[in-house]
Formats: C-alpha cells, sequence, structure tokens
C-alpha cells in the first residue's frame, strides 16, 4: 500500500504539479500577455503570446522530466515527446474514433481531437521511466538516450492519445450539454468539484487546461453548447476563487497580511495541513463556491476556457480570463467583483464566525506555518 501511495504521490502530484508549472510558464502567461495586448493595441504582445503558447507542450516535457528527477539527455528529448503527446489525437466521427491524426489537416471526416496537455502528460511519463533504464547505461548515451526516449514518447503518443481524446472528448460534451440544460445544478457542481481540485495538492490548472481546452471549445461549438461549455468555465474560475479568497480571509486574524498575500494571490493549498487536522475548516470557502457557482452561470453569466478556469485568483489569472472570454459590460464587472472577490470573502468570513462560536473551529486551526 506504501507503495502504490508513493507512485500517486509521484505521478499525480509531482508530475501534475510540474505539468502545471509548464502551462504556466507558456499557455496561461500567453493568455495574460495575449489580453493585455488586445486590451492596448499592442500586436507585438500578441505575437508574443502566439509563440508562447505554441511552446505548451515543450515546456510541460521539459518540466515533468525535470520533476521526476531525469538526467539532462532525457530532460532535453522530453520537449519533443511534450510536443508530440500535446499535438497527437485522433479523428471523432458520429462518437467513434475514425483515425489517428497529428491535425485537422488532411484527416478524415469528422472533429479532430488532440490529446492536449493530458496526452502530454502520460506520454512524457512512460518516456521518462523508460529511458531512465538506458540513460548513462552506455559508450553512446548521447545517441541512444535521445532516441530510446523520443521512439518511446512516439509509442506512447500513438496508443493513449487516441484515447485520451475520446475520454476528454466525452467529459467536455457532458460538461457543455449538462450547463446548457441545468445551468444552477451545473453551476454548483463545476464550481465546487474544481475549488476542491485547486486546495487539494494536484493541479486543478492542468485539469482545467485538459478539460477546457480550445478543441473542446470547437466540439462544444459544433454541438450547439458553446455557451454552456464557456459558462462551465466561467463557474470553475469561480469556485476557486471562493477557496482563495475565502481562506484569506477566514484566516486573517491569524495570518494577517502575508497570510491574505500568500492565499489570496498565490494558492489555497497552504491550508492542506490544516484541513487534514480539521475538516471542518474546508466547509465556508466551498459553501462560498456552491452560492457563488451558480449566480456565475444564471445571473452573470461569467465565461472562461482554458487554464485560467482552474487557477482562481492566483496572480489573478482566474479573473484576466474572465476578461478575456467575457463580452466586457457592466453585469459582467458586476459579477467579476461580486463573484471571485467580495462574496466569497464575506460568505466564508460569516460562516467562520459561526463555527467559531460553535466551537466547531478554534484559534490555531487555521494558522500557517512559517518556513524555515
Amino acid at each position: 500500500m506504501s507503495k502504490v501511495k508513493e507512485y500517486l504521490k509521484k505521478y499525480f502530484v509531482t508530475a501534475m504539479g510540474a505539468m502545471a508549472q509548464g502551462l504556466f510558464a507558456t499557455l496561461l502567461i500567453g493568455t495574460i500577455i495575449k489580453t493585455i495586448g488586445q486590451y492596448t493595441g499592442l500586436d507585438f504582445l500578441v505575437t508574443i503570446a502566439g509563440f508562447a503558447s505554441g511552446a505548451t507542450g515543450m515546456a510541460i516535457g521539459v518540466a515533468i522530466a525535470i520533476a521526476l528527477k531525469c538526467d539532462m539527455l532525457v530532460v532535453l528529448s522530453c520537449a519533443v515527446v511534450g510536443s508530440m503527446g500535446n499535438a497527437i489525437g485522433a479523428v471523432i466521427n458520429n462518437g467513434l474514433i475514425s483515425a489517428w491524426a497529428v491535425s485537422a489537416k488532411g484527416s478524415a471526416e469528422g472533429v479532430f481531437y488532440s490529446a492536449g496537455p493530458a496526452g502530454a502528460f502520460f506520454a512524457v511519463i512512460i518516456a521518462c521511466e523508460v529511458a531512465k533504464l538506458v540513460s548513462k547505461k552506455t559508450p553512446v548515451d548521447i545517441l541512444v538516450t535521445p532516441i530510446v526516449t523520443i521512439l518511446v514518447g512516439f509509442g506512447a503518443s500513438f496508443l493513449i492519445c487516441p484515447l485520451v481524446s475520446y475520454v476528454m472528448y466525452y467529459l467536455g460534451i457532458f460538461i457543455s450539454t449538462a450547463t446548457t440544460f441545468q445551468p444552477f445544478i451545473m453551476g454548483v457542481i463545476v464550481a465546487t468539484v474544481v475549488g476542491i481540485i485547486l486546495t487539494l495538492p494536484i493541479s486543478s490548472a492542468a485539469i482545467c487546461a485538459m478539460i477546457f481546452s480550445p478543441t473542446a471549445l470547437e466540439v462544444a461549438i459544433a454541438n450547439g453548447t458553446e455557451e454552456g461549455f464557456m459558462l462551465a468555465g466561467g463557474a470553475a474560475v469561480v469556485g476557486c476563487c471562493a477557496q482563495m479568497i475565502g481562506f484569506a480571509v477566514m484566516s486573517f486574524k491569524e495570518n494577517k497580511v502575508g497570510g491574505l498575500v500568500s492565499q489570496g494571490l498565490g494558492t489555497s493549498m497552504l491550508q492542506m495541513g490544516n484541513i487534514c487536522k480539521n475538516p471542518r475548516i474546508w466547509i465556508p470557502p466551498t459553501v462560498a463556491g456552491a452560492i457563488c457557482g451558480p449566480l456565475s452561470t444564471l445571473v452573470f453569466k461569467l465565461k472562461c476556457q482554458g487554464v485560467a478556469a482552474g487557477m482562481g485568483t492566483c496572480g489573478l489569472v482566474g479573473p484576466i480570463g474572465v476578461i478575456a472570454d467575457t463580452p466586457s459590460s457592466f453585469p459582467m464587472w458586476l459579477g467579476l467583483i461580486l463573484l471571485c472577490f467580495v462574496l466569497p470573502g464575506l460568505i466564508s468570513w460569516a460562516l467562520g464566525k459561526l463555527f467559531y462560536k460553535l466551537g466547531w473551529i478554534k484559534p490555531g486551526d487555521l494558522t500557517l506555518e512559517e518556513k524555515k
């Protein structure tokens, strides 16, 4: 059992965390730069953003390989593997995989769906583990290691990416269709679930980059459920913001300004140790997300897509994503301020006070450990 936990932590905490950093340094930063460029009219920023987004697969590959403590040749070769895994996918026609493909050009009839970050994630992990078996084991390591890493990565991408595409295809269809027809229920579910994932030691950014990918948006447009897809992304942003702002405000008395900034603009994951000791402290920000989610989908109709949907107020990326994807209007700005900042703070603060009176939360339960 301990071995299983070790592997789960290695791949779904360490590797996924590294994947999120790769996404942050490319796709996510590209989104921010593109938004600034569009609002300021500086076209060169939009050009830069295109290059940043284009390097997503390579950055994921390098980040995961470093996190898995691979040798330098493996790390560099994984830039190729990450690029392949991110690009390769399948053509899906009438709900079935009709062809393996690397792009929509010249493909069979149907919708091309790339595996995206999810494909890169699995392909790179497999390539890394096999490459470790040969790295620095031969006198011609400089040839053997890159060749093995890239070939294994291609094989893994060829086998896994179409299946990943298929799963993500139907997951995207479910979320966009369900949100289109049941915006209230899905507003609650998406905001709550994604918010919880953000606080857990796994990457909500990476997961949202897979679910709310540009390819998934294309499928939603083709199916006539684009509105539901984008609204679900907006609810995800709100749920993440609720966790971060909620914990930041609720614990202000104990953590002061430093805690407010580290949680409100950093991550609510800092509270994970305290949650393990007293799970009740997780209730106020989670309830805040469940309340704000349907307000987002039904009232203010905030929209978002891609990695920004899973970032919350971390570097203000979530709100920036909403600004980029929601038509600018007074309701949008009002909803952004209320649902991403004001209401999560007020609801979490009020419930926190109640829980203190009930004895469910005690002084010290929300105190962050100081780094030595």
